[in-house]
């Protein structure tokens, strides 16, 4: 595949974006291309960042058609407020170059740093001497990224709830694939899909998401956050605890969905994923030496990393240790058994 870098000009003070001070708005004007207007400006975060750790957090499975990598570059389709938008990541050394087309470019190159964590902070995560340590120094790149887009972030993970992950990837790829609609160029060339939009999903039956694999209970969720979806938005303004509270407004979202959400959307550190069918066996493993665990265990495990648990526990994942099995694996299954 050919490299699409596109020469276009430079940031006009990219020292200034390594400020808290600095408006993240602040991007390069806009360049014309044969395709429309191409916007781009120069990331300089904090530290190094990691695309392939931080974006994973955004990414649902390989297959994901909201997402592509070539070499080093980073390709991702998204549905903004004003329109779908393709967004290209190229690291720089430690900078990152972000791009972007489409009638929602310029929402897309504003949020560009939230969405590879260039908002995080790590060196504000100092733990004490053991495993999370130690893995933190492993990965200095792994960022929590803060998307911006709430309801996007929402939909894989509602399907993400009570099945596998092989069912849930493979339903959010099928989804898209179907009801979403082609990336603006130069995506939609490379095969990037935009996921379809709150109003379309909301107007469909909960029998028309059978074909995904998707029961009645998620589709209706699904429907139900879809027709209030500004309501989602909003808690990209607010504190993480009233944020969560929020989110658990909404019928068939639970700590569990409201923390990943955090995770991915809302750049919260902290979030923990209460819930989770192996995040509490890992996290008991990793940290106790004992086979199995409760959410209440994993929370006073993590308790010493409190403000940056999700952190920690996003660090645990990367380290490769996981709790001793002792039963059968959960089989795929038909929406008729759930």
């Amino acid at each position: 595949m050919p490299s699409l870098l596109v020469a276009g000009p430079t940031a006009g003070d990219p020292e200034a974006y390594r400020s808290e001070s600095v408006a993240p708005s602040r991007y390069d004007a806009p360049m014309r291309t044969a395709r429309g207007a191409e916007l781009e400006r120069l990331i300089l975060p904090r530290g190094p960042v990691d695309l392939r750790l931080t974006l994973r957090t955004l990414r649902h499975g390989r297959a994901d058609p909201t997402f592509l990598r070539h070499d080093d570059e980073w390709w991702r389709a998204t549905r903004t407020p004003d329109g779908p938008a393709t967004t290209r990541f190229v690291p720089e050394g430690d900078d990152i170059r972000a791009t972007a087309w489409g009638p929602g470019a310029a929402w897309a190159i504003d949020h560009a740093p939230g969405a590879v964590g260039a908002h995080d902070d790590p060196a504000a995560f100092d733990p004490p001497q053991g495993l999370i340590r130690d893995l933190h120094r492993r990965h200095p790149g792994l960022r929590i990224p803060r998307s911006g887009a709430v309801f996007e972030a929402v939909l894989p993970i509602v399907i993400e709830q009570k099945v596998t992950t092989t069912e849930a990837h493979d339903a959010y790829r099928r989804l898209v694939s179907t009801w979403g609609e082609r990336a603006p160029w130069p995506g939609g060339d490379l095969g990037l899909r935009v996921p379809p939009g709150a109003r379309d999903l909301a107007g469909r039956p909960y029998f028309e998401y059978h074909r995904f694999g998707l029961e009645r209970r998620r589709a209706t969720t699904i429907r139900t956050v879809a027709e209030r979806a500004p309501r989602l938005e909003e808690t990209t303004g607010m504190e993480p605890a009233a944020a969560t509270q929020r989110l658990c407004a909404f019928p068939g979202i639970g700590p569990w969905t409201a923390a990943q959400v955090g995770l991915a959307a809302l750049g919260d550190p902290d979030a923990v994923p209460v819930g989770d069918l192996h995040l509490p066996d890992m996290v008991a493993w990793a940290l106790a030496g004992e086979p199995r665990g409760t959410d209440d265990r994993m929370l006073e495990l993590l308790e010493p990393f409190a403000g940056h648990r999700g952190r920690a526990a996003r660090l645990l994942t990367l380290s490769g240790q996981r709790a001793p099995r002792f039963g059968p694996r959960v089989r795929l299954r038909s929406i008729r058994s759930l």
